[in-house]
């Protein structure tokens, strides 16, 4: 461990000990947490999972950040991405229950909001599944199309803003990667787990939970990238 990965790991626990050493700041942020739930999203996404990048970044380029990397473009679009995970959470919540619903479980709705049992890790992996499946393909390509992005113009604000090539970003992605690592083996045997996992949570946890998946994700990118190498 290098001297720049002790003040990384410092500047975290300074960062994070207060929600856990003051019950004021605790409370603070569960209540804006409860009244600004799309705004928090973007907040917790745009702080966590871009730090996730950043520690990916580590892992793979020994450094934290670059000149070119966009680390204030990345956490704008984390940012985003993260109102967007907001939304498939209540929709595929909703969408799950009516597929449970449909097949004869009645309760599903119940059910998850109860105790930990059986039934509730079965109807919050269907909800985990459905979503994965259906949403996250999206999902991912979408954020790969934004990095290249973002790369591609030199990691700057403004050429952030630029619009986006699709139509030459798109089909120069690794194919090959995205199949079959991000989504053959990432969405069946961890993010499907994983989301189950999140959906068994208490709703003001799922957010947050998902968030600090980012970091996650982070480190799974960069083995993704090297793989690409």
């Amino acid at each position: 461990m290098k001297t720049k990965d002790l003040w990384f790991i410092l500047a975290l626990i300074a960062f994070f000990a207060p929600f856990f050493i003051f019950d004021q700041v605790y409370d603070t942020y569960k209540t804006i947490n409860a009244e600004h739930g799309m705004m928090m999203s973007f907040v917790k996404f745009a702080i966590l999972a871009t730090l996730g990048e950043s520690i990916g970044l580590r892992i793979k380029a020994g450094k934290y950040n670059y000149k070119g990397f966009g680390l204030i473009p990345r956490a704008i679009v984390w940012g985003v991405l993260g109102v967007g995970i907001k939304a498939s959470f209540i929709i595929f919540t909703a969408g799950g229950i009516a597929l449970l619903s449909y097949f004869g479980i009645e309760n599903a709705a119940l059910i998850l909001a109860g105790d930990l049992s059986w039934g509730k890790i079965l109807v919050a992996f269907t909800i985990s599944a459905s979503m994965n499946l259906i949403f996250a393909p999206v999902f991912m390509t979408f954020h790969k199309i934004t990095d290249t992005h973002i790369l591609n113009n030199g990691g700057s604000i403004a050429g952030f803003f630029k619009p986006i090539n699709f139509k030459e970003i798109f089909p120069s992605l690794n194919w090959k990667v995205q199949w079959n690592f991000v989504f053959k083996k990432t969405i069946p045997f961890f993010w499907i787990p994983a989301h189950t996992i999140t959906f068994c949570l208490p709703v003001e946890w799922q957010i947050l939970f998902a968030a600090f998946l980012g970091i996650v994700l982070g480190v799974i990118l960069s083995i993704a990238s090297r793989m690409s190498q």
